[in-house]
C-alpha cells in the first residue's frame, strides 16, 4: 500500500516542512525532519533581491516540474540514497535565495527525491533507489533553466558570463550535467568576472 505521509507546518512560519510518518510501504523512510539551522557559507553574501527577473520563487506545481525533470513524486522520503548538496546562486555578485519546498507538493502530500525544506540552499537527495541526480534536474524542478549561456531569463554576453563551480573548482561542459554529490558546494555564478566563489559549506551536524 502506498505510503501516505503528512507534510506538516509552513515554510513561511517555520522555514521548514516536517514530514510525519503515517504508515509504511513504498521504500520511503519514516524519519521526520526537524527545523534546520541556517548556516551561511563562508564567502556568499546574505540573500537579497536582485534585478533581471530574480529571485525566482518555488513553482506552484512541484509535481509538474518534477515530471519535466524526469523525477517521480513519492509518498515518503527515500532512504536508499540519502545525501545532501549545497547550491549557491550568485547573480552580479549578490546571493539569491534558493526557495523552500522545491520538489514538495503540499497539496498532494508528495515529495521528489530532490527537494528543499528551507532557504539555506541545502538540496536533499533522498531516493528509494541508487541513482545519479544532477544540477540540471534540480534547476528544472525549480523552473530556472540552466545551460552554458543561460540562467533562467539571464543570458551571457555584453560582459556577462556564466560559470559553475564545485567545491571551488570550475566545471567545464554542460553545467546541467553536474552531479549532486554528498556535501558538495555548488556555486552557479552569473555576471562580470571576478565574483568571489564559495568553496565549502558548513553543513549542520547530522546532515
Amino acid at each position: 500500500m502506498l505510503v501516505r505521509r503528512l507534510l506538516i507546518g509552513s515554510a513561511v512560519l517555520a522555514g521548514t516542512v516536517t514530514l510525519a510518518a503515517c504508515g509504511s510501504g513504498d521504500g520511503g523512510g519514516t524519519k521526520p525532519t526537524s527545523p534546520a539551522s541556517t548556516p551561511a557559507s563562508a564567502t556568499a553574501a546574505a540573500p537579497v533581491p536582485v534585478t533581471g527577473g530574480a529571485p525566482w520563487p518555488a513553482p506552484a506545481d512541484a509535481s509538474a516540474r518534477a515530471k519535466v525533470a524526469g523525477l517521480p513524486m513519492l509518498g515518503a522520503e527515500g532512504q536508499v540514497l540519502h545525501i545532501h548538496s549545497h547550491v549557491d546562486v550568485l547573480v552580479n555578485g549578490r546571493s539569491l535565495v534558493v526557495p523552500a519546498d522545491i520538489g514538495i507538493n503540499l497539496e498532494q502530500q508528495k515529495i521528489s527525491p530532490l527537494h528543499t525544506h528551507d532557504t539555506t540552499g541545502i538540496v536533499h537527495i533522498e531516493s528509494p533507489v541508487q541513482a545519479d541526480f544532477t544540477l540540471g534536474q534540480f534547476m528544472t524542478e525549480w523552473n530556472v533553466p540552466l545551460t552554458k549561456d543561460r540562467l533562467g531569463p539571464l543570458r551571457t554576453g555584453g560582459g556577462k558570463e556564466l560559470h559553475v563551480y564545485v567545491n571551488g573548482k570550475e566545471q567545464s561542459g554542460d553545467p546541467a550535467a553536474v552531479k549532486l554529490t554528498a556535501h558538495a558546494e555548488i556555486a552557479i555564478v552569473y555576471g562580470k568576472p571576478g565574483t568571489e566563489v564559495p568553496s565549502a559549506y558548513a553543513f549542520p551536524a547530522g546532515v
